[in-house]
């Protein structure tokens, strides 16, 4: 009893302490985070004045990452919902809505009236009742300098027959919070973790919650046993019988000193289980102990849920940290969880073979003989596999590699003898093997047993490259990726940072420039002549640059809103129209 009582104070009192963190991190961010509600609510008020639905056909979205990307529960289609893409000096969040036609390979936007205010690191999870419906819980919205943070605490539900938002008002949820897990588990939506961040301070979560789907209220539950340590972007799915789900991974920090922060990756799984009759669950914690070949850790990788309810790992990130830098190693490898062996297997391709090789191999086509053949290779490393490396050059010059693996010849005589065979038969030889590039924060659905993988971003040097390709790999052969889209260099903009952070005017002066003389840069690739000058106002004899300044305000104004974006406030776009005006005066 003695030691019970020791156990149950010592629970207590991390709760409190917890509580009281929250408290302090709540009191601290209530400031900015009323800021950032003003312009949250400029978004909602524009969105407001919508009343109809429109769906254009439209190129692939935008380069993001921290988008939700969820398959259709009836339809051939996936669903991407909102993202952040970073500049290097501004910050942009998106709430737009797009359905990729898989059989087409073609994208639709969708502006639904009174959609959730853009967002990041938010949860989605489609259920199939009602004709569909996309629901969507919590995530973050920070300002352009990236340097306030908003984090959400709503709900929302897209009904996918309708094409109608709803705002599910629910009492007793979760706080505000993004990076958290969200899943379903028979009727009811499961939310673990996340993290609540502000300008000063930071809080990790592990606490859980279930929003039931019949009675759309919420409830917090209470399991026992030793519960995973907070954390944020962990792996979490639901078991294939239903009766609970498990989570691996994830990423939390700490102040060590008042300056400086540490960043932990989590290595370790539980299993959140339910016990009982529906409406007298108990809920338990078990730590998870799995065989096999595991992922080494990292932080930011991609999950989705293949064939047999199979978590499928892709990618992330593992970050080395020093006092002054941080330097990351990205992958783009694959691994698989089975949950029924309880058993991680890396996810290995065989390279594209022809028919009459598998024929030869005794290849079955049955679900039954591909999972058993899936089990088998994982486990097989490949040998003699060559790395090519691919450079693409971007706009600015800066030069990406993407690596492609040709798989090496067999050793065995018996194989070389059949790959010689089939090319005399078939013609054919085995395809390069290409991989997406290595890649974190990428977003990952399964649909009909083909993963998908959009987008995401990895860094060179302090350069940040935010993607926006596709790709596709059917989880049954495990053959090669398939590329949907390609990455577009022209895509990859980047801003570097003046040398003074504060210098407001020096950054105006750049804008301007860059306002004012681009289009002479783009007229002189296409042509040498100088005919883009005179399509500026021109400057009049003997007038100041106060006079022209003033004369052409409307004409700059355009210009410098064109250049800086809708979501710029007025006073902003007002004093770059200005600097843009001196340098178009100053260089007559």
């Amino acid at each position: 009893m003695g030691k019970k009582g020791k156990k149950e104070k010592k629970v207590k009192g991390a709760e409190k302490t917890a509580a009281k963190m929250e408290k302090k991190v709540s009191k601290r961010s209530k400031r900015e985070e009323e800021d950032l509600e003003a312009l949250i609510a400029e978004f909602q008020t524009l969105d407001a004045k919508k009343t109809q639905v429109v769906e254009s056909t439209c190129p692939p979205p935008s380069p993001r990452l921290n988008a939700s990307f969820s398959a259709h529960p009836e339809k051939d289609e996936l669903i991407l919902f909102g993202g952040e893409f970073f500049n290097g000096k501004k910050t942009y969040l998106y709430n737009d809505l797009f359905f990729y036609n898989i059989k087409k390979n073609s994208w639709v936007k969708s502006e639904i009236p009174n959609p959730p205010p853009p967002r990041c690191s938010h949860q989605a999870v489609v259920v199939p009742q009602g004709g569909g419906q996309l629901w969507v819980f919590g995530g973050e919205f920070a300002s352009p300098n990236g340097e306030q943070f908003y984090h959400y605490k709503d709900l929302w539900v897209l009904h996918l027959a309708t094409h109608i938002w709803e705002n599910i008002k629910a009492p007793g949820g979760p706080s505000g919070r993004s990076g958290h897990r969200m899943v379903l588990s028979k009727r009811q939506l499961l939310v673990f973790g996340g993290f609540h961040e502000s300008t000063r301070d930071f809080i990790y979560y592990n606490d859980v919650y279930a929003f039931s789907l019949d009675s759309f209220s919420w409830s917090r539950l209470a399991p026992s046993g030793s519960a995973p340590s907070p954390r944020s972007a962990c792996q979490m799915t639901s078991t294939p019988d239903g009766t609970g789900v498990i989570v691996y991974g994830g990423y939390s920090k700490l102040r060590v000193k008042k300056e400086v922060e540490k960043g932990t990756i989590h290595p370790d799984m539980f299993l959140l289980k339910r016990d009982g009759k529906d409406g007298q669950e108990k809920w338990s914690w078990s730590r998870v102990n799995p065989s096999g070949s595991k992922p080494p850790p990292r932080s930011g990788f991609s999950l989705a849920v293949g064939p047999a309810g199979r978590a499928v790992l892709f990618g992330g990130v593992c970050d080395e940290e020093e006092e002054e830098s941080l330097e990351g190693d990205f992958y783009n490898d694959l691994y698989l969880y089975d949950a029924v062996k309880n058993r991680w297997f890396p996810g290995l391709l065989r390279g594209n073979r022809t028919d009459k090789k598998k024929r030869r191999r005794g290849k079955k086509a049955g679900a039954e003989g591909e999972a058993a053949e899936n089990d088998k290779d994982e486990e097989a490393a490949p040998q003699g596999s060559t790395e090519v490396v691919k450079e693409i050059v971007t706009e600015d010059g800066t030069v990406m590699t993407i690596k492609e693996v040709i798989p090496g010849h067999h050793e065995e005589e018996q194989e070389e003898e059949e790959e010689e065979e089939d090319e005399e038969d078939d013609g054919s030889a085995a395809a390069p093997l290409v991989e997406p590039s290595p890649r974190s924060s990428a977003m990952a659905t399964a649909r009909q047993g083909k993963l998908f993988l959009y987008g995401g971003m990895f860094e060179v040097g302090d350069r940040q490259f935010t993607l926006n390709d596709l790709y596709c790999l059917d989880l049954h052969k495990m053959e090669q990726w398939e590329v949907l889209v390609e990455m577009d260099p022209k895509t990859q903009e980047w801003l570097e940072e003046s040398e003074s952070e504060g210098d407001d005017d020096e950054e105006e002066e750049e804008a301007a420039a860059k306002g004012a003389e681009g289009d002479e840069e783009e007229s002189e690739e296409e042509s040498e002549d100088e005919e883009d000058e005179e399509e500026h106002p021109a400057v009049q004899e003997g007038e100041t640059v106060t006079d022209y300044q003033v004369r052409t305000e409307q004409y700059w104004m355009k210009i410098a809103r064109a250049n800086m974006g809708p979501d710029s406030k007025d006073k902003k776009v007002a004093k770059v129209a200005l600097a843009m005006a001196k340098v178009f005066y100053e260089d007559q």
